[in-house]
C-alpha cells in the first residue's frame, strides 16, 4: 500500500492492494488551504449578496407593475420570493462575518487542538451551511471539510444536524 501512496498525487483517491482499501490522500487538515478558501468564500458571498440584492430591486419594480395591472396573485408570489431571497442574503452576510472571524482568529485555530468556545458558533454554522449552499458557494464545502478534519468528522456530523445546538438561529431559519 505504501507504493500506491508514493506514486499517486496528494489529491487522488485510489484503491490499492488485494483488500481493495480506499486511500484518500491529502484529506487531513491543512491550515493554508482553510485560510485560502475562507477568503474565497468571503469574495463569493459578497458577489452573491450583491447579485441577489440587485435582482430583488428589479423584482420590486416588477411587483409595482403587477399591482398596477391588477395582477395581485402574481405580485404576491413575487413578494414571497423576494422575502426568501432577503433572508438568504442576511444568512450570507452572517456567514461572511463568521469567515472574517475565523480569519482574524486563525492563529488560535492553528495553535489549539480543541475548538475554542468563542469560535464554536462560527465553526458549527459554517459546517451546517455548507451542504445547503454548496451549489452556489463550492468553496464553503472545502472550508467545512477542513474544519471537520481539524475538529473531527463526528463533530461535523453533529453540526450538520445541529445536535450540539450552536448553529446560528438566523442562518438556520433563513
Amino acid at each position: 500500500m505504501k507504493a500506491c501512496r508514493r506514486r499517486a498525487p496528494f489529491w487522488v483517491a485510489e484503491i490499492c492492494g488485494a483488500t481493495g482499501v480506499l486511500i484518500m490522500l491529502g484529506s487531513g487538515f491543512k491550515a493554508e488551504r482553510l485560510r485560502v478558501n475562507l477568503r474565497l468564500v468571503i469574495n463569493r458571498l459578497k458577489l452573491l449578496e450583491k447579485k441577489k440584492t440587485e435582482l430583488a430591486q428589479k423584482a420590486r419594480k416588477e411587483i409595482a407593475d403587477y399591482l398596477a395591472a391588477g395582477k395581485d396573485e402574481r405580485a404576491r408570489i413575487r413578494v414571497e420570493h423576494i422575502i426568501r431571497e432577503d433572508y438568504l442574503v442576511e444568512a450570507m452576510e452572517i456567514l461572511e462575518l463568521y469567515c472574517d472571524l475565523l480569519l482574524a482568529r486563525f492563529g488560535l485555530i492553528q495553535s489549539m487542538k480543541e475548538l475554542d468556545p468563542g469560535l464554536a458558533e462560527a465553526v458549527s454554522t459554517l459546517i451546517w451551511a455548507a451542504p445547503r449552499l454548496q451549489s452556489e458557494v463550492a468553496e464553503l464545502k472545502i472550508v467545512a471539510d477542513q474544519l471537520c478534519a481539524k475538529y473531527s468528522k463526528e463533530y461535523g456530523k453533529l453540526c450538520r444536524t445541529n445536535q450540539i445546538g450552536t448553529v446560528n438561529d438566523r442562518v438556520m431559519n433563513s
